[in-house]
């Protein structure tokens, strides 16, 4: 039955169409497929030479010529080799998206464009930027903590990073005026403690040892605590050997009601 149908087919083609029916067929049936080398591009049943990077596709290859390039035009490029009959127009870096160009366009390469002073890259593909957005502005309230390579134009805004090329500015949270209030009462109660010690440790040694601030004043004028004591000591030596009663200068200080009260 299959046979029968067959027949009937290829009966009411014309000869030429039959066979190219049957071609046709035979690579579909078989899988067999035009396949073209790397940097070749098919065009009917031929494989042609793609045009290198820079160019473009003006005419394309015959049985006895290669394919036909061009080199592509100012403002535009072509980045890869080609099948196109054209280059890609070069895109232009918008100050008003926050951007400005930092490598101009080639033949070969588009433009690369790069944030402006203030901005940041939000969207990025390789080293070109796509998006820029500007940096946010700190809220007034808060103090600059540390700046960064980019300056930011806060007021009273404690900036925990400044913002990058790559990155916004984080900023922290704000300083109340009690926060400030507690912190200068505890600056002057500190220094208020640590002028009533040194205060307190004066009184008592002058009160209690007032040979002690005697030498040290002796000192001062050329006279060594040291000397002092050995002449005092040389002083207690001939009066002991004398017979008469020595006491302690300090012990006497420290024993007298007047100096204790």
């Amino acid at each position: 039955m299959r046979n029968l149908c067959w027949s009937s087919v290829t009966e009411r083609m014309r000869p030429g169409s039959a066979a190219v029916f049957l071609i046709l067929l035979m690579n579909v049936s078989t899988g067999q497929t035009l396949t073209c080398p790397q940097k070749q591009y098919q065009i009917n049943d031929r494989c042609c030479p793609m045009c290198p990077a820079g160019g473009w596709v003006y005419a394309d290859c015959t049985e006895s010529r290669s394919t036909d390039c061009l080199p592509c035009s100012e403002g535009t490029f072509m980045d890869h080799p080609t099948s196109h009959p054209f280059c890609y127009i070069c895109k232009s870096c918008d100050e008003g998206s926050g951007l400005k160009m930092k490598t101009s366009c080639t033949i070969v390469s588009d433009t690369v464009c790069e944030p402006l002073e203030g901005f940041y890259c939000s969207d990025s593909r390789k080293d070109d930027c796509v998006e820029a957005r500007k940096h946010r502005r700190c809220e007034p309230g808060e103090y600059i903590r540390e700046h960064g390579t980019r300056k930011e134009e806060s007021e009273g805004r404690e900036l925990l990073r400044a913002g990058t090329e790559t990155e916004d500015a984080q900023c922290g949270g704000k300083v109340s005026h009690r926060t400030v209030l507690i912190s200068f009462v505890v600056v002057v109660m500190s220094l208020f403690s640590v002028l009533l010690v040194c205060y307190l440790a004066w009184w008592i040694i002058s009160h209690l040892f007032p040979e002690v601030i005697a030498a040290v004043l002796s000192n001062r004028k050329g006279v060594t605590f040291r000397e002092q004591l050995l002449e005092s000591l040389i002083s207690d030596d001939s009066k002991e050997s004398k017979g008469e009663t020595v006491q302690d200068p300090v012990l006497v200080q420290l024993l007298d009601p007047d100096t204790l009260c």
